[in-house]
């Protein structure tokens, strides 16, 4: 648990507003698939575009995750 705070943190660091904005729509719209109370004629609409705003946001962020703990720890 430690080393995933210790990764969490130097994401942290080395992320800026449009990182977070991406984090906070992906988090957003798997929010919407996982609780969609949708009247069933839109679901669909909905869950597609919630899937898309996920996957567009998903991929850069773990891209620049797995970049962050692959890198090599600095000496301090």
């Amino acid at each position: 648990m430690k080393k995933l705070f210790y990764y969490a943190d130097r994401y942290l660091q080395k992320s800026d507003w449009k990182d977070m904005a991406m984090l906070k729509f992906c988090l957003f719209s798997i929010g919407i698939l996982a609780g969609m109370k949708i009247p069933i004629r839109n679901k669909k609409k909905a869950a597609v575009l919630a899937l898309l705003v996920f996957l567009i946001t998903y991929i850069p962020l773990m891209t620049k995750f797995v970049g962050v703990v692959t890198e090599k720890r600095k000496a301090v």
